[in-house]
């Protein structure tokens, strides 16, 4: 089933979706070696959470998180060790080496996802195996808005999250997760959609840190 999994993540997306794992970002790749790199930092998390109890939903890939590292709710500052003083460090993702992949003479330090900080944060703080937690996105791939270019991110359109969910059976079938957390309504609706339970709760983004490790810290240790 991971085969396949990863078979549809490499469908080429449509139109103002950035596909990571296929396609060079010409602006702000480093090279073309680029998406090879973000597939194997994707199967290198992926192979450590084969037994993950846990899925962790979010809405849609974004362009400071997974599209520089092929990773969900994660970002090149995590995985670059820029994060360690914030108790995060690259071995709570991956045990082997992860690629960054942005340019880094425009991008020194590599990209910054708040939601990805705020999430493995309070994994960590709560000395939760971090890979017992599978972290994606509904929609799988990075929407963007067209008059701004790859570097923003949009809220994904009914008929995209339709498109996605087909990566999120697969997702579903790949594991044995006990339980699923949707972070945000268009998580929780997506699963809903595919009739499948869930415990919502805040998306951090927005103000909403404080609420989401509230709840989250709820349902994990409740």
């Amino acid at each position: 089933m991971m085969n396949y999994l990863l078979k549809l993540l490499y469908t080429p997306a449509t139109k103002q979706v950035f596909n990571p794992w296929v396609e060079f970002d010409k602006e702000n790749d480093i090279d073309k070696t680029a998406p090879g790199k973000r597939i194997a930092n994707l199967k290198c998390y992926l192979k450590e959470r084969t037994n993950a109890e846990y899925l962790l939903l979010a809405e849609a890939l974004g362009y400071q998180g997974g599209h520089f590292t092929g990773i969900p709710m994660t970002s090149e500052r995590i995985i670059l060790g820029h994060k360690a003083d914030e108790g995060i460090h690259p071995d709570h993702v991956c045990r082997l080496p992860l690629y960054r992949t942005s340019n880094t003479k425009t991008h020194k330090d590599g990209f910054n996802e708040p939601t990805a900080t705020i999430v493995w944060g309070k994994l960590i703080n709560e000395g939760l195996d971090t890979r017992n937690f599978v972290l994606w996105n509904a929609f799988p791939w990075h929407p963007y808005k067209n008059s701004k270019g790859l570097l923003s991110n949009r809220t994904p359109t009914n008929n995209e999250m339709l498109y996605g969910a087909k990566v999120l059976e697969a997702l579903l079938k790949a594991f044995d997760f006990k339980k699923i957390i949707a972070l945000g309504n268009k998580a929780d609706g997506a699963l809903k959609a595919m009739g499948i339970k869930a415990e919502k709760i805040r998306h951090p983004a927005m103000g909403g840190a404080e609420r989401f490790r509230e709840q989250f810290l709820t349902i994990v240790k409740g």
